[in-house]
């Protein structure tokens, strides 16, 4: 399938005048650089449990105070 794909858009581009074979580039070029990267959720598995309750208790308490307040000299 994805044969297929890669060779109509191949087609489709050669009878393209340079210009628009030009802006195909920089498309194709833009949206590789816009694919998310990361890591697949499975493998941060191993760190589940690595910190302590006491801790994720007291980052969740300071989160919440700090969230949702509006430092008006900020800006």
């Amino acid at each position: 399938m994805k044969a297929l794909i890669l060779d109509e858009v191949i087609e489709k581009i050669k009878i393209l005048p340079h210009d628009q074979q030009r802006q195909v580039l920089e498309f194709a070029r833009a949206l590789a650089l816009s694919v998310p990267r990361g890591v697949p959720g499975r493998e941060l598995l191993r760190f589940a449990g690595a910190l302590p309750p006491e801790e994720i208790q007291l980052m969740s308490e300071t989160i919440e105070q700090g969230c949702e307040r509006i430092d008006g000299d900020e800006w």
